[in-house]
């Protein structure tokens, strides 16, 4: 077989449907719409409509809110850090805090109000965070390998005027 005998498979490939185009195409005039009235219109749109019954959208009840002041806090998890620490992208010895995180490319770009450190994974060397969260689980195994961590709510109860 050559390049030049291959063909498509029969009925693989159809024709576009050529709407409006004479009475003598078959879709000629109102392009298999009908006459006239709201279905035959542009941009129609039904969505939605039960032929009068009560729809759906309104037969169900109302539940929940969206909270237009949620903060989304960006995760970043001790095993994700320890590997960006063995890769050589973050010193151990400096303070290791949101915007270190970030050029490690451990934070994505995304709108955060800061970091959250979560326990997924093993940390193995002694390291001191900076962020503006931390799970309790997180925080013990930091502190467990050596190191320390500081949150945001820690630092302003400490900076908070007695």
């Amino acid at each position: 077989m050559n390049l030049n005998e291959l063909r498509d498979n029969a009925g693989s490939r159809y024709r576009k449907k050529r709407l409006g185009r004479g009475i003598g195409s078959g879709k000629g005039k109102t392009s298999g719409k009908g006459v006239k009235g709201q279905k035959a219109r542009e941009g129609v749109s039904l969505n939605g409509f039960e032929g009068g019954q009560l729809p759906l959208y309104r037969r169900l009840p109302k539940r929940g809110f969206k909270n237009i002041f949620r903060k989304e806090y960006a995760p970043v998890n001790l095993g994700a850090l320890d590997k960006a620490i063995a890769d050589g992208k973050i010193d151990a010895g400096t303070v290791v805090t949101e915007d270190v995180l970030r050029t490690a490319g451990l934070v994505g770009s995304g709108k955060f109000a800061g970091v959250r450190l979560l326990a997924k994974g093993e940390l193995a060397r002694a390291v001191t965070i900076e962020v503006s969260g931390a799970s309790a689980t997180a925080v013990a195994a930091v502190e467990k390998a050596g190191g320390s961590v500081r949150t945001k709510a820690a630092r302003d109860e400490a900076q908070a005027p007695a």
